[in-house]
């Protein structure tokens, strides 16, 4: 008579589930920080390059300097006129960071709380416009600026920096503004408020952490922008950073002038490093709390 026996059920230890666990895949950990070494380097390497002699540059480019040449700094400031092209961004990219702030603010809160009538179609119009290659554009964007007669001028440069940069912000700030609870809005209706005012007191600052996140995207996109004031500011005098950047490097590298044109890079991305890292926190912050209801 055959007995029929069950196979033993293996089953692992406690100890041992547990460390399966909490085995960490470690290539995710290695890619990141490759990937942050291949962007840290370069932006170190320029950071060093700004206070060495033009020798040391040449003959030792990986060597730290034998002494800072902080004197660079004050050459590019002054003499290569990056002070200039600094306080040019400054006026253009705040002008037209305060300009798209409000105007995609109060687009996207309208998109996002009111339906009517062609709602959608205006909010895919400002998708698509995201996509839109600036290029195609540049030239009847040249014709109307010149024909406003708006080319090389401040003014001209903020409207169409803002024009370029409201559909993502249209985009962003509409997604935020729906998460944002509709009760408190009904109450301050209910209270007497107008529309303009839940609007600018109600909803407004309960939507600081989505509006400093886009703020800063907006400002990193505006400050390194090149294309648009190459062809629409054409006055070296309202040059701003990025013009000036390009134009110091064909100069200074005739001259032979390395360590003022690292020094000139180094002031220009200054700007960018700062805001990154003191707004680091609300850019995650606002991303996450405008990607869940």
């Amino acid at each position: 008579m055959t007995v029929l026996r069950e196979k033993p059920v293996l089953t692992a230890a406690p100890a041992e589930v547990g460390v399966r666990k909490n085995r960490i895949n470690p290539l995710p950990q290695v890619a990141m920080l490759c990937w942050a070494v291949v962007t840290a380097l370069p932006l170190l390497w320029a950071v060093v390059s700004s206070v060495k002699s033009d020798d040391e540059i040449l003959n030792s480019p990986w060597s730290l300097p034998a002494s800072p040449h902080f004197d660079n700094w004050a050459r590019a400031w002054t003499s290569a006129n990056i002070g200039r092209y600094f306080l040019n961004s400054l006026i253009v990219v705040g002008g037209a960071l305060l300009l798209t702030m409000f105007l995609g603010a109060l687009v996207a809160y309208a998109l996002a709380r009111y339906d009517f009538r062609g709602n959608r179609l205006i909010y895919y119009t400002f998708v698509a416009a995201m996509f839109f290659p600036v290029f195609l554009a540049l030239v009847p964007l040249f014709f109307v600026v010149q024909r406003l007669g708006l080319l090389g001028t401040y003014p001209g440069l903020i409207l169409v920096y803002a024009a370029y940069a409201v559909p993502f912000t249209v985009f962003f700030l509409h997604a935020f503004f729906r998460t944002l609870p509709s009760e408190i809005a009904e109450a301050a209706f209910l209270d007497g408020c107008s529309h303009g005012a839940v609007f600018f007191r109600v909803m407004l600052p309960l939507a600081r952490p989505g509006l400093t996140a886009v703020g800063i995207f907006n400002f990193l996109g505006l400050w390194n922008q090149y294309l648009l004031p190459l062809v629409l500011n054409p006055d070296p005098d309202r040059y701003v950073l990025a013009q000036g950047l390009a134009a110091l490097s064909v100069s200074q590298g005739y001259r032979s002038d390395w360590g003022g044109l690292f020094a000139g890079l180094t002031i220009a991305m200054l700007p960018v490093l700062v805001a990154y890292v003191a707004f680091q926190r609300h850019i995650r912050a606002g991303m996450t709390a405008g990607a869940v209801k």
